[in-house]
């Protein structure tokens, strides 16, 4: 358990908790120990979902501004900038399903964080957005490439032009999140939905998302190479033998998957 961060695994699900007071702002390290958590949670056999929550009253309110602002190019191009690179690469590879809970802000490299989710549960009085440019910068944890591969170019580029916070009803008309709840229902709306993964096939899950993510860096050509390479590999799994056996004699959606 590092100092702002800390993993919490109940029933399948482990919660990765953003806890840096005030606003979870996001210092290197900080940083670091999300790449921790990531490495943590993927190993975990125990853990079949992720989500990743900052709390009741915000998300995470973007890096930490007071860090950055006296570097040079010289020290930004070095360590912080690959460090910021590195713990959203660690976080979106986390082969499991990821929910992002989002309360309150997620700005700058808040929303950059919720963007290495697979989904985004948000809650009514949220605002989303990348501000960076009102700062003189870009985002430089992945909003520029993520954020355009979610919402498309055009939308991307509105958001990182102008700065401008987004609300829970325009990001969900814009696809950038899937589900406005009320503020108090956060968490709980994105644990039942990482529960619905659990006892699921965790490697038929994992290769699903190898397979989509990968597929989307690649040509059609690569990309449905990199399908049928994952396909056929599940053919080497019990969940594949117990999930045809059980469709055959029971009917779809009774299988048990031992995630092997």
């Amino acid at each position: 358990m590092g100092e702002f961060v800390r993993v919490e695994v109940e029933d399948g699900i482990a919660t990765i908790r953003l806890d840096r007071p005030k606003m979870n702002a996001l210092d290197a390290a900080m940083q670091r120990e999300l790449i921790e958590a990531a490495r943590e949670v993927t190993q975990d056999d125990a853990v079949s979902a992720v989500i990743i929550y900052g709390g009741e009253r915000v998300f995470a309110a973007g890096a930490d501004i007071k860090e950055m602002a006296p570097m040079s190019y010289a020290q930004m191009s070095g360590r912080p900038s690959r460090l910021l690179q590195d713990f959203t690469k660690a976080l979106a590879g986390i082969p499991k399903p990821v929910i992002a809970a989002i309360t309150g802000y997620a700005l700058g490299g808040g929303l950059e964080v919720a963007l290495t989710a697979d989904f985004r549960v948000a809650g009514e009085g949220a605002k989303v957005g990348q501000p960076e440019i009102q700062l003189g910068i870009i985002p430089g944890a992945g909003g520029t490439q993520r954020l355009a591969r979610l919402v498309g170019p055009a939308k991307a580029k509105d958001l990182v032009f102008t700065g401008r916070h987004v609300k829970a009803d325009e990001a969900l008309a814009m696809g950038l999140v899937d589900r406005v709840v009320p503020d108090a229902d956060v968490y709980a709306a994105a644990r039942e939905w990482a529960a619905s993964f659990v006892g699921g096939p965790a490697i038929a899950l994992r290769a699903a998302k190898q397979a989509i993510d990968e597929g989307l860096e690649v040509g059609l050509d690569a990309g449905l190479e990199i399908e049928r390479s994952q396909f056929a590999a599940l053919f080497a799994t019990e969940d594949q033998k117990n999930g045809m056996k059980s469709f055959m004699e029971e009917g779809p959606g009774k299988a048990v998957f031992e995630g092997r």
